[in-house]
C-alpha cells in the first residue's frame, strides 16, 4: 500500500472524498472550519490536527480512519458511521448519535498514549470496541447512572446500564502474561453524566495527630485528623490509592486534567500554608459544604497549572468520608463512588475489599454547585487576590456578543440572514433544500460568566418559533422542540425553546417544488461568546 502526506489546506472544506483506495493518506495541519460531508477512502491517518469537526462523515468499504495523538475527531451527526476507527492517542466524540454502525473502534497502545472516546450510551448496539485496556477512556453520555461491567472471563466484557440493559461489549487486550484484561482491571463512576477523578498530587501535606505527613507516604492503619462538627478527631486510614494522569490538552481546561494550583494564603492567612495542587473535581470545605476546586479558579490565586501535563495523584480513604486538612486547607477524603480500581493500591499493607459504591448522600457534608452559594465565595477569594496583588497567571478571555448566525445546507452552501426584525432572523431558502443546519458561535456559560456557574454545555443561540413561508403557505417547524435526538441541540426549555450547540440540524419538511422559501427563526437569547482568533479576524475585516 502506497503512502502520501497531505495538508488540510488541500482538502475541500465543503466535503467530498479524503484518501484513495489502496493508499495510506496522512493529514497534517488543521482544517479552517467544520467540514460538511466527507467519505474516507483507503487508510486515512489524522495526525496532530487539533479539533476536526465533521457534520457528516462515512467510511468506504475496506477503509479505516486512525485518530492519532493531538487530534480530536468530533462527529456532529445523528447516526454513527460504519467501518473501522483506530484510536492511537487521540480523541473521538459523537454524543448525538443514537443509532448507526456497524462500527469497530480499535484501541492502540495505552502505555504511552491516552485514547478517549465519548459516545451516546444508547447508540452503541452495533458498535464493537476491540483491544481495550486500562488507560483507555470511554464516556457513555446519557447513561444517567453508573455502568456495570459483566465479564465472562474470555476477554469479552458486557457493558450494562443501571437497569441491566446491555449497551455494548468490550473485547479486551491481552496482558503481558497472555491472559485477557477482565472487568476487575477497569473502573467506572458517575457524576450526573460524567465520570470524574478526585485526588491529591504528590507533596500535599495531610494533618495527622503527630504533625503533617506527605500524602504519598500515608499507609493503611495510619491515623489522620478529621473534623466532625468543627471538632478534631483522629480517624484511621483504610485505603490509599495512586494513579497517573496524562493531560488531554484538546479539551477545556476543567476537563483536560490540568491540576488546580491554590497559592499560599489564597483563602486566608496561612490557608493554605503552601502552594497546593489538587485535581479539578476535588472538593474544598467552606461553611459546612463541599465545593469543587474548578468552580473557584480565578486565574490569579487559584488557576489551572498548565506547566504540568503528566503527573501521579493520590487519595486516602478513612472509615467514613471525612473533612480533613491538606496543606492547611479543609478538604475531603476519598469517597468511593465506584472508581476505586482506577487506582493501584500502594504500600506493603494490602486492604482487601471491593468497591463500596457510595454516593454524595454518604458524604461527610453536602456537595454544592449552586451559583447562589459559590459565586459569593468566588468573589471573596477574588477580592483577596486583588488586594494582595497576586500575579495574573491566566488572562480573562475577551468576549463578543456577535453570534455570526447563518445556515448551511447538505451541499455545503452558506445562507446568510436576509434581514432581522423583532427578534426574528430571516433567511431565504433555495428550492430543493430539505434541511439546514443552524450555525453560530458557541461557548459554555462557565467560560463566559464564570466558573462559579456549573453549566458546561456549549450554547449557540436559543431558538423559539421557526416559521417557513413558501408558495402562499405558512408552516411552523417544531422538530427542534419535539425530537430529543435531533443533532446539535441541547435540552428543550419550558416546552417552547431550545439552545443549539452551535451547529444544529433543522429538517424543513416537505417542500413545494420549484419555490423559494422565507424562513423566520425566533432567537430568544444569544451570547456572549468567547472571542477566539477566527472571530477577531472576522470583526477586524468588518471594521
Amino acid at each position: 500500500m502506497s503512502s502520501v502526506t497531505e495538508n488540510w489546506s488541500s482538502v475541500d472544506q465543503t466535503g467530498g472524498t479524503i484518501g484513495a483506495s489502496g493508499q495510506t493518506t496522512t493529514l497534517t495541519g488543521s482544517p479552517s472550519s467544520a467540514i460538511n460531508n466527507v467519505t474516507f477512502v483507503g487508510d486515512v491517518v489524522l495526525d496532530n490536527n487539533g479539533t476536526v469537526t465533521f457534520q457528516q462523515a462515512s467510511i468506504s468499504d475496506n477503509s479505516s480512519v486512525t485518530v492519532s495523538t493531538g487530534t480530536s475527531l468530533v462527529l456532529d451527526q445523528s447516526t454513527l458511521m460504519s467501518g473501522k476507527i483506530n484510536m492511537d492517542g487521540g480523541a473521538l466524540s459523537n454524543s448525538n448519535a443514537y443509532s448507526g454502525g456497524p462500527l469497530t473502534i480499535n484501541f492502540g497502545d495505552t502505555t504511552e498514549k491516552t485514547n478517549t472516546v465519548t459516545l451516546n450510551a444508547y447508540g452503541l448496539s452495533d458498535v464493537t470496541f476491540t483491544n481495550v485496556a486500562p488507560g483507555d477512556n470511554i464516556t457513555f453520555v446519557g447513561s444517567w447512572g453508573n455502568i456495570k461491567l459483566v465479564d465472562d472471563g474470555s476477554g469479552v466484557i458486557t457493558v450494562e446500564d443501571s437497569s441491566g440493559k446491555t449497551l455494548t461489549t468490550l473485547h479486551t487486550a491481552k496482558k503481558s502474561d497472555g491472559s485477557y484484561y477482565t472487568a476487575s482491571d477497569f473502573s467506572s463512576s458517575a457524576d450526573g453524566q460524567n465520570a470524574v477523578l478526585v485526588c491529591f498530587l504528590p507533596g500535599s501535606l495531610i494533618s495527622t495527630p503527630h504533625g503533617t505527613k506527605a500524602v504519598e507516604e500515608l499507609s493503611v492503619d495510619d491515623e489522620i485528623i478529621a473534623y466532625v462538627d468543627g471538632v478534631a478527631i483522629p480517624r484511621r486510614v483504610t485505603w490509599t490509592g495512586q494513579a497517573h494522569c496524562n493531560v488531554r490538552a484538546h479539551l477545556p481546561d476543567d476537563e483536560a486534567g490540568y491540576p488546580v494550583c491554590i497559592l499560599k494564603d489564597a483563602i486566608a492567612d496561612g490557608v493554605p500554608f503552601k502552594d497546593m495542587l489538587i485535581t479539578a473535581e476535588h472538593c474544598l470545605f467552606f461553611d459546612g459544604q463541599f465545593v469543587p476546586a474548578r468552580m473557584l479558579v480565578n486565574g490569579r490565586s487559584i488557576f489551572f497549572d498548565k506547566s504540568i501535563t503528566s503527573y501521579d495523584y493520590y487519595h486516602i480513604e478513612t472509615e467514613v468520608h471525612s473533612v480533613i486538612i491538606a496543606d492547611g486547607m479543609l478538604t475531603e477524603s476519598y469517597l468511593d463512588t465506584g472508581n476505586r480500581r482506577a487506582f493501584s493500591q500502594k504500600g506493603n499493607v494490602v486492604s482487601i475489599g471491593g468497591s463500596r459504591n457510595l454516593t454524595w448522600d454518604d458524604a461527610a457534608v453536602p456537595l454544592t454547585v449552586s451559583r447562589e452559594t459559590v459565586e459569593p465565595l468566588f468573589r471573596k477569594i477574588e477580592r483577596r487576590a486583588d488586594k494582595a496583588g497576586f500575579a495574573i497567571y491566566t488572562e480573562a478571555r475577551p468576549l463578543t456578543n456577535e453570534n455570526d448566525l447563518h445556515l448551511t445546507t447538505d451541499a455545503g452552501a452558506i445562507i446568510r440572514p436576509a434581514r432581522q426584525n423583532n427578534g426574528r432572523v430571516m433567511f431565504m431558502i433555495p428550492d430543493g433544500v430539505e434541511r439546514v443546519r443552524i450555525v453560530s458561535n458557541a461557548s459554555r456559560p462557565c467560560d463566559v460568566i464564570g466558573p462559579f456557574v456549573d453549566d458546561r454545555r456549549q450554547l449557540g443561540v436559543l431558538v423559539g418559533t421557526v416559521t417557513l413561508f413558501e408558495s402562499n403557505r405558512t408552516r411552523t417547524l417544531t422538530d427542534h422542540l419535539h425530537d430529543a435526538q435531533l443533532s446539535g441541540w441541547n435540552n428543550v426549555e419550558e416546552g417552547s425553546m431550545r439552545w443549539t450547540s452551535g451547529n444544529a440540524l433543522l429538517p424543513l419538511g416537505e417542500r413545494a417544488p420549484g419555490t423559494l422559501a422565507l424562513m423566520a427563526i425566533e432567537v430568544r437569547a444569544a451570547g456572549p461568546y468567547v472571542l477566539d482568533e477566527a472571530i477577531s479576524e472576522h470583526q477586524a475585516l468588518k471594521a
